[in-house]
Formats: structure tokens, C-alpha cells, sequence
């Protein structure tokens, strides 16, 4: 069996600290054909955004990929979740809580993370649902214009049984202009059920 190759992590990315699940999930990919494609930035923080998310196997073959390359990229998950005993599971795998009933709603929560941290790569699903959605969520563009982090968009597409990397973008003053310019990247690319329509 040929060896299953990912693109190389970079220097700067936060990792987990783990051998025997990257190997695990590396084999599995291997076996179910799934691959990842492109190159990571050398940035200490990131936000990642991936789409079209149409069905919960994105985040089945997203968690096995990330987890395969050791790297520690954030999921935000209700606080309850992880309070209760599947915190035990899902903490050290990257999801970490928020807290809606906080004073900071979730921007400025996820915007405090990375102020207070060296190093934070977030994973976030922009529409949001699996459903098909005519508006993406701005969340993510509201916190890497505050944060000054940047964006990195992920493509899910099942015909290639691909998740590729796009290029890095940055967050303006104009947070219509930036969506536009980001959903139409996503274009060429199909989801399990459906693509994503530039808006």
C-alpha cells in the first residue's frame, strides 16, 4: 500500500501532543481515499473556514484530518457539552466551550481567546448548518477584523474526495465586500448534497 501523504505543518502551528491517533486516523484516511490538498501558512493564529457543509461527514472527515496531521485546531462547542462527560473526550481533541450567557457574546469570547494566547488555530463552519443557507454567518470576519488574524478557507468537495487549502485572506472595514470575494472561492467546489452559491 502506497504511503499516504498530507501536506507538511508548519513551524508556528499549535500541535497536539500525540503519535498513536495521527497514526490511526492516517491509516483511515488512507483506506477511505480522503485527502487534503495545498499548502499551510507558517501563521501562529488562524481562523479556518470550511464549506459547502451540507452533511455531518464534513465534520467526520475534517476531525480525522486534523487529528492526523497533530494539529490543534479549535472547535467552539456549547460549554454544557463539555461539562458533562463528553468533556473528557472532546477537550483534548480541540473543542473548547462558550459560554452564552456571558457578559462578551461569542465574537468577543472567541476574540479574548486570541488575544490572550501565542498561538490559536479556530475551525468554523460559516453557513453555519447543513442546510443550504442564502447568508454565510459573519462571525468569522468579525473576529479576524478584531483579533487581526487572518483567514484561511478550506474546500469540501466529494467528487475528488478532497478538502483543499485556498489562499489566505484577509478581514477589511467592508465585511460585505470581504463575503462576496470569499464565497465566490468556494464556487467550483461540491458538497456531499449540494455546492455553494456566490452570493
Amino acid at each position: 500500500m502506497s504511503e499516504f501523504l498530507l501536506p507538511a505543518v508548519p513551524p508556528q502551528a499549535p500541535r497536539i501532543n500525540s503519535r498513536f491517533w495521527p497514526w490511526l486516523m492516517r491509516t483511515l484516511l488512507r483506506l477511505s481515499g480522503w485527502r487534503l490538498l495545498g499548502q499551510f501558512p507558517d501563521q501562529p493564529k488562524l481562523i479556518l473556514i470550511g464549506a459547502p457543509h451540507s452533511s455531518y461527514w464534513d465534520g467526520v472527515w475534517g476531525l480525522m484530518i486534523k487529528i492526523a496531521l497533530g494539529i490543534n485546531i479549535n472547535i467552539m462547542i456549547k460549554r454544557e457539552v463539555l461539562d458533562g462527560p463528553l468533556g473528557v473526550i472532546l477537550r483534548p481533541i480541540g473543542m473548547i466551550p462558550i459560554n452564552r450567557k456571558a457578559a462578551l457574546n461569542v465574537v468577543g469570547q472567541m476574540v479574548e481567546r486570541f488575544n490572550e494566547r501565542e498561538q490559536m488555530w479556530l475551525g468554523i463552519t460559516p453557513e453555519g448548518t447543513r442546510k443550504h443557507v442564502k447568508h454565510w454567518k459573519s462571525g468569522f470576519l468579525r473576529i479576524a477584523h478584531e483579533a487581526n488574524v487572518p483567514i484561511l478557507p478550506i474546500f469540501i468537495d466529494y467528487p475528488s474526495k478532497s478538502f483543499t487549502l485556498g489562499p489566505l485572506v484577509c478581514a477589511t472595514d467592508d465585511h460585505d465586500a470581504d463575503m462576496a470575494a470569499i464565497r465566490t472561492l468556494f464556487r467550483p467546489y461540491r458538497g456531499k448534497h449540494r455546492n455553494t452559491e456566490a452570493s
